[in-house]
């Protein structure tokens, strides 16, 4: 799980350092439960803060992307390590998806900057994050569904694509 959390914290690092938007951490809080965000510049442009506040999510999909596709039948496999990764990027998703249903959690979340960036109401991005997670759930226990693979991939490319909104 702490691989899991790296690589989509490392996501919104990587593009902090594209656009030079002088990343930093800061200590957040939810319901008394202290934890840290990334924070960086708060003067990017819509299309920059989007691309940084849903790059962990990109990273999640990768990820999983890469994880069904090499090893499709992954559910069957001993591989606590790949499995662990998997669970960690789809329960990060169903949780921001609670969150931005709810709008609840610090003003730092990744779905509220992408909503604000992307002039969204955020319960949207919060399906724009379930979307792949549950698709790649659905690939996860039926590796043969053709289907679930292309609804995954067409929600992963989706959600890229709305940088560009």
């Amino acid at each position: 799980m702490v691989v899991g959390l790296a690589a989509h914290e490392g996501g919104h690092l990587f593009f902090d350092v594209i656009f030079d938007a002088d990343p930093g951490i800061k200590r957040v809080e939810f319901h008394g439960i202290p934890f840290f965000a990334l924070t960086h510049r708060d003067d990017l442009g819509r299309h920059e803060e989007f691309a940084i506040s849903s790059a962990g999510f990109w990273v999640q999909s990768a990820t999983n992307e890469w994880l069904l596709t090499t090893r499709p039948r992954l559910r069957t496999e001993s591989a606590p390590f790949a499995k662990g990764v998997f669970a960690f990027n789809i329960g990060a998703s169903a949780m921001y998806t609670v969150a931005a249903f709810a709008r609840a959690g610090p003003p730092e979340r990744d779905t509220r900057g992408m909503a604000v960036s992307a002039r969204m109401d955020e319960p949207w991005i919060g399906a724009v994050v379930l979307a792949p997670a549950a698709f790649d759930t659905w690939r996860y226990f039926d590796p043969d569904s053709r289907v679930a693979v292309w609804l995954s991939r067409a929600a992963k490319v989706g959600s890229v694509l709305l940088v560009l909104r």
